[in-house]
């Protein structure tokens, strides 16, 4: 049964922010309250966003995005922390699932890539890359190692909306510590709930565009299917989690026990 979570501060410029401590593995600890957050990016970080976040005590914060990500919408990083870029997608020969935000705006182009199932083709393909590229492993791999340098200083990874990229980085991580899959998916699953609220503006713009707001939701939010077709891969091509952490991303058993010790407590 799903364990109590702390709770985040209502950040409205990082709709999709949350603490990752709480959640409970199979040996009886715990994932450690107030050290390992996940957001959207940072780029529209306000005065009262920026004293909340500092508030959280964050040290290093992870960028997922792309280089062009980045660049057109720069992290506010507040001052005092770091920034670290780890480029997921920088092998991809085709980001598709990146580059949707001109399609999310034009009722024509979705109707033709996103119609008859296209959304989900283009996620199930992205997710197989966050499992296989050699950009993303090395970025997750990034991700894992600069956890355990962190030590039990708290840090912050994100993408642009925080629910693929940042959601497969959560997941697998949850995974490898040893949390039970039904709270993974849950917290996969939470972002349609603290995402697709902020984002209404959006649907409300692409139905007044006399687009069908439907074609949106396999876009803006997650499906079960993704995850699932992510954890297929790492199965298919490193039998399982535990193969993918220490084959697919290079983490010996040293540093995989390590990480345990640094993220989780007692329950």
């Amino acid at each position: 049964m799903p364990t109590s979570q702390p709770t985040t501060p209502v950040i409205p410029t990082l709709p999709n922010l949350r603490d990752l401590g709480g959640k409970s593995t199979g040996d009886g600890r715990r994932v450690r309250p107030g050290i390992l957050f996940r957001s959207v990016d940072l780029s529209r970080l306000d005065e009262d966003g920026t004293a909340a976040v500092v508030g959280l005590g964050i040290r290093t914060v992870y960028d997922l995005r792309t280089a062009q990500e980045s660049e057109q919408r720069p992290d506010r990083v507040p001052e005092g922390m770091r920034r670290v870029e780890l480029d997921v997608l920088a092998d991809a020969s085709d980001n598709a699932a990146a580059q949707l935000g001109p399609v999310v705006e034009d009722p024509k182009q979705a109707e033709r890539i996103l119609s008859a199932g296209g959304a989900a083709r283009v996620f199930r393909d992205a997710y197989r890359d966050l499992v296989s590229l050699p950009s993303a492993r090395r970025s997750y791999r990034g991700l894992f190692r600069g956890l355990l340098d962190d030590g039990r200083e708290p840090a912050l990874f994100h993408c642009t909306t925080g629910k693929d990229r940042t959601g497969w980085g959560a997941a697998s991580l949850l995974l490898a510590l040893g949390v039970d899959e039904d709270e993974v998916r849950a917290d996969y699953l939470r972002t349609n709930d603290d995402l697709l609220p902020a984002l209404r503006p959006l649907f409300d713009r692409f139905e007044q565009a006399v687009g069908d707001p439907e074609l949106l939701e396999p876009v803006l939010g997650v499906r079960e299917e993704y995850l699932d077709t992510a954890l297929d891969e790492a199965r298919a091509r490193f039998d399982g989690i535990d193969g993918y952490v220490r084959d697919g991303l290079g983490l010996s058993d040293d540093e995989i026990d390590r990480l345990g010790e640094t993220l989780l407590e007692d329950a």
